[in-house]
């Protein structure tokens, strides 16, 4: 059974730091590609960072450039998500994803709330 779980969200002040960790289980995790998502109330979800599949490529949204860094540990099956100075518009359910070719995989959320 694919499973994606999320944690680490929270609330925060503005500038402040969250890590959030997402555990794989149930499919072979050196073979996918990892990224976060987030969905703010009343928009689309958005792509905010990817990592290829030995960690050794990352992108990330324009909007977490600078701020956020995401890595993976393969030993583990675990992808991190690291979000230093926080904005408001940080807030949102942030989600897992998982992708090969036409497969993907996406745990159910964990929110961050960014609010002073």
């Amino acid at each position: 059974q694919v499973q994606l779980v999320e944690s680490g969200g929270g609330s925060v002040q503005p500038g402040g730091s969250l890590r959030l960790s997402c555990a794989a289980s149930g499919f072979i995790f050196t073979n996918y590609a990892m990224s976060w998502y987030r969905q703010a109330p009343g928009k689309e979800r958005e792509l905010v960072a990817s990592i290829s599949t030995t960690g050794g490529i990352t992108n990330y949204a324009y909007s977490a450039k600078g701020r956020f860094t995401m890595s993976r540990d393969n030993a583990k099956n675990l992808v991190y998500l690291q979000m230093n100075s926080l904005k408001l518009e940080d807030t949102a359910v942030y989600f897992c994803n998982a992708a090969r070719l036409n497969t993907n995989y996406w745990g159910q959320g964990t929110q961050v709330t960014v609010s002073s």
